[in-house]
């Protein structure tokens, strides 16, 4: 038989780059299931030796008569309290997380970019990794640690290496950004105040038709929503740079809510 007329050989009658190419894919059952039901059976078993070993890190059962300073929730929840600083209860508490849980469950909506599906690619997906990382790292985790490591009592600012005075006293004079501005009649700060905020949310739709030739495949819809879940979280930034370097409390004050 002619070497061309062969139809079945062994490794070696293959180029190399043909044999791989052939044999880059495994079955997910049993290889990649039989490894995650061990990885499991590894982790739990270290769970339960590093549970049983060492006793968690509780306090004395609560006492109604006596309320600890600071007051502080379970260590998960302390990015929402920590948002507290700055923001109105009802935009920390409600509105940021909801914005958060919509903004997750849009990303199969909005990300319709085929390039790095089922691979891990930095180069096809540098904004979506950064944002994603930037929110997660900066906007949550490390809201967390700030909490936890960095808000004494009185809910001040120490750091890590201060000692904990629960005398210490700042003195803080809150204002809004009109009246930093200059503004102090009533309608004139509510006026400045929506003027900042449209502006803000101007960059949507500037960005859109300065783009448009390179956004002709996102669609309208798809970027609209990508861009208000963007500038919003940016907005949470430009809000606690506010708060922290000018002591600014409110963008937009009227008699129905505070922005």
């Amino acid at each position: 038989m002619a070497k061309e007329d062969k139809v079945v050989g062994t490794v070696d009658d293959f180029p190399r780059t043909s044999w791989e190419r052939v044999n880059d894919k495994v079955h997910v059952w049993p290889y990649l299931t039989r490894l995650e039901f061990m990885c499991a059976i590894i982790i739990t078993i270290l769970l339960t030796v590093w549970s049983i070993t060492i006793d968690a890190p509780l306090e004395e059962p609560a006492n109604p008569s006596v309320t600890p300073n600071p007051s502080k929730a379970p260590w998960y929840f302390l990015g929402l309290q920590e948002m507290l600083v700055y923001f109105d209860p009802w935009m920390a508490g409600v509105v940021l997380p909801t914005l958060i849980i919509v903004g997750l469950m849009a990303i199969p909506y909005i990300d319709v970019n085929p390039r790095g599906n089922g691979y891990y690619t930095f180069k096809d997906r540098k904004f979506a990794i950064l944002t994603f990382l930037f929110g997660f790292l900066v906007l949550w985790v490390w809201l967390v640690i700030q909490g936890t490591f960095m808000r004494g009592p009185g809910w001040n600012f120490f750091m890590p290496w201060e000692h904990w005075d629960p005398h210490k006293v700042v003195a803080l004079t809150n204002i809004d950004l009109p009246y930093l501005f200059g503004f102090r009649t009533y309608w004139s700060q509510a006026a400045f105040g929506i003027f900042c905020i449209a502006a803000w949310y101007a960059t949507i739709p500037i960005w859109y038709i300065w783009r448009r030739d390179t956004l002709v495949n996102v669609g309208f819809t798809r970027y609209a929503l990508k861009a208000f879940l963007f500038v919003t979280m940016m907005g949470m930034v430009a809000k606690m740079i506010l708060r922290i370097g000018f002591n600014v409390k409110y963008v937009l004050v009227l008699p129905w809510l505070n922005i």
